[in-house]
């Protein structure tokens, strides 16, 4: 035997002997790619995939396919991605509210937002936003304190235990104040009635008021991020308006099923954390209000895993229950 054949035998056993995971990632994506968003268009997660999205299908020359698949506060479409074939073909668009509370608002899921899922990347840091009505006369979150004490106020949220609600009450906690909460069955109809002055006051992610805030038919009165929005420097923080506690920075990040090859989780991962760093992505985002935030699968394992844990103490000091 000569030495080729012998170095080729030893290639070949060498090959044979890696780990079908890497040949997996190798090849991925042969076909296109779906991300299913639990949400309505127009908001946040939606905004965030549709970016996200048609970057990665560039880079692998494969249609992404952002697909809608709202109700329940998330679960449905959640529970698509939990049940989808683990071969990275079927991605979930998630943020904090959807996977990191719901485990504590509901009484029984179809899933387990931990076990029936692989944390694949976090996409960003996107702060939600105090917007009331144009008419209301005040222009930030100390002045609406004020105003709610001696004032019956309004807010409406995407549904008990959302994190619309739930921002709402810790803050009428935090400012010993006592607002009437609206709920109401998704983000969308939440904001229209805000708009035409059926409520007062509504938490919600900047990306899906910031049209409205420019446009000044409703007012940014705080956001609950450690500091002000790039898009938005006029608009204080929540903390820096005389509730120094109040911050709330929510992440919305990619998910797999359960299963899914390590291999193609890291590959995607890698693959998402570059185009975070993209200067066109960053000022997409900055345009949202989002800050670019980047982990590794496991770093986003234990965010999760810290969350759920947290938002447990809120959701049980709220009294919130989707049931």
């Amino acid at each position: 035997m000569t030495l080729n054949s012998i170095l080729n035998m030893a290639l070949l056993t060498l090959a044979a002997a890696l780990p079908h995971s890497t040949s997996l990632a190798q090849a991925f994506p042969t076909k296109p790619v779906r991300i299913v968003v639990p949400q309505t268009p127009g908001g946040a997660s939606d905004a965030l995939a549709r970016i996200v999205g048609q970057k990665l299908s560039e880079k692998w020359g494969q249609a992404v396919v952002i697909e809608n698949r709202a109700g329940a506060g998330g679960n449905i479409g959640m529970d698509v991605v939990a049940k989808a074939p683990a071969d990275g073909y079927t991605l979930l668009m998630s943020y904090v509210g959807s996977h990191a509370i719901n485990v504590s608002i509901y009484k029984k899921l179809p899933f387990d937002p931990e076990a029936d899922f692989a944390a694949v990347a976090t996409l960003a840091n996107v702060p939600f936003v105090a917007a009331a009505t144009a008419a209301m006369p005040v222009s930030n979150m100390k002045e609406l304190a004020a105003y709610a004490a001696k004032n019956p106020v309004s807010f409406g949220s995407a549904g008990s235990g959302s994190v619309n609600h739930l921002l709402g009450e810790m803050f009428s906690t935090t400012s010993q104040t006592k607002m009437l909460h609206v709920p109401y069955k998704g983000a969308a109809p939440a904001l229209t009635d805000l708009i035409a002055g059926q409520t007062q006051l509504v938490f919600t992610s900047l990306p899906s008021i910031a049209q409205h805030i420019r446009a000044g038919t409703v007012k940014g009165l705080g956001v609950t991020g450690s500091k002000r929005a790039q898009a938005f420097k006029d608009i204080p923080t929540i903390a820096e308006s005389g509730f120094p506690g109040f911050v709330i920075n929510p992440w919305f990040g990619l998910f797999a099923p359960k299963g899914t090859p390590p291999a193609i989780v890291r590959q995607i991962n890698a693959e998402v954390n570059k185009i975070l760093l993209d200067k066109d992505t960053m000022d997409k985002f900055a345009v949202l209000g989002a800050e670019p935030y980047e982990t590794t699968p496991q770093e986003f394992t234990a965010i999760l895993r810290a969350d759920i844990l947290k938002w447990a103490a809120v959701v049980k000091s709220s009294g919130a229950s989707a049931d």
